[in-house]
């Protein structure tokens, strides 16, 4: 099959690999209709997560049909049509009888906190992901969910991490009815956060970016007010300047490592990598908070320490929740919005690769460039499935 191929930092490629088999009588083999980069996939392809190895697959988002199933499997057949949520569970452990399926004790033996995510290195698990032409789906019976009859393949790849990331994001931040939220990033689950936030009774919605076109975007699509903050000389000043001097009832990173705007934290954090990643946003989403505020922290940092002002954080009395989205968890209720016209996850894709040219959409997608906001990748199975649909239907 084509897939996607890790080569080393800023290298990826399209090239042929053994297609996925069923290794255990609860897999399922899907056949990938989308796939989409994510801005945490770019963390990979710049060399900042531990033991991304050479050879490994990327994409944690991605929709298709079933191909094959395992002996075990129940709730799925040959033939349906799936969104994969990014979280590998099991369905039974402690954690994910607490619907934290973003912390299953029982598919990553690479660590005791994040369990498995496709295509994210060994460090949650080694699984490899769906920006391919196939891909092996564990725990088949508790992961995927059949998509709804009146639901896009687009809406639904959407669904597999961007937009549940950026509602939970808000839901974590136990937003009051009227509340004023500051999102930092304009990015997919930065859209989806301060699109959630409205939904969830804010009452002002503030986004902080640095790219002109993404925040014309925010300005227009969530809609939010926006700031750019290479415009602004102190953030969480600026902040508290908007906010009567109180600051913000409940501020949302969604960010993370990769962080710019501090010399200093990119240098220990990005460069040197003295740290998880640079922890800019941290910094001012603490600073930029009201007393008794809420942070919320979606945004992806390394396993090692970082230089946070936990101090503030005492001080101010503040709420801070953070988590790897626990996906299926939200399908229901975001579905719903979808189904009601609330919400239309597509909308944030501008650009369309076809699977043979996954370098170039990763250098697009880096270095921002098109006004790329959400990419998604074709492989050609999926176009040569599209075709014998549409031949059958005529």
């Amino acid at each position: 099959m084509l897939a996607m191929q890790y080569r080393g930092p800023y290298r990826v490629r399209a090239t042929q690999k053994a297609d996925p088999r069923i290794e255990h009588p609860n897999d399922a083999i899907v056949r990938v209709l989308r796939s989409c980069i994510c801005g945490s996939d770019l963390h990979l392809y710049h060399g900042l997560v531990p033991d991304t190895r050479v050879g490994h697959t990327f994409g944690h988002e991605f929709v298709g049909v079933v191909e094959q199933v395992g002996s075990s499997v129940r709730s799925l057949q040959p033939g349906d049509h799936v969104l994969v949520p990014f979280n590998i569970f099991c369905g039974t452990c402690f954690f994910c009888q607490k619907e934290l399926f973003s912390n299953c004790h029982n598919v990553n033996p690479e660590a005791t906190a994040v369990g498995g995510i496709y295509g994210y290195s060994h460090t949650t698990g080694g699984y490899d992901g769906g920006q391919a032409e196939y891909v092996r789906v564990p725990m088949a019976d508790v992961g995927p969910m059949k998509i709804p009859s009146d639901l896009s393949l687009d809406d639904a790849v959407i669904l597999t991490d961007a937009c549940p990331t950026g509602y939970q994001a808000a839901q974590m931040g136990e937003i009051a009815e009227g509340d004023t939220v500051v999102v930092f990033g304009a990015g997919p689950v930065g859209l989806f956060a301060a699109k959630s936030a409205w939904l969830m009774g804010a009452g002002r919605v503030i986004v902080v970016d640095h790219l002109e076109y993404r925040l014309e975007f925010a300005r227009s699509w969530c809609p939010a007010e926006i700031v750019n903050f290479k415009e602004v000389q102190d953030m969480a000043e600026h902040i508290k300047g908007m906010t009567d001097w109180l600051g913000a009832d409940v501020c949302i990173d969604c960010v993370g490592a990769e962080a710019v705007g501090n010399a200093l934290q990119v240098l220990s954090g990005r460069y040197l990598k003295l740290q998880g990643g640079s922890a800019t946003v941290l910094h001012w989403a603490i600073n930029a908070a009201r007393k008794g505020g809420t942070i919320s922290i979606v945004g992806v940092y390394g396993p090692t320490g970082n230089m946070v002002p936990i101090g503030n954080v005492l001080n101010k009395g503040l709420t801070i929740r953070a988590n790897q989205a626990a996906v299926k968890r939200h399908l229901p209720r975001l579905i719903e919005h979808i189904q009601a016209g609330r919400l239309k996850p597509s909308e944030v894709i501008t650009h369309r690769f076809p699977l043979e040219e996954v370098a170039d959409a990763y250098h697009i997608f880096s270095s921002k460039l098109d006004n790329c906001i959400k990419p998604v990748l074709i492989p050609p199975s999926a176009r040569a499935y599209e075709r014998e649909v549409s031949a059958q239907l005529h």
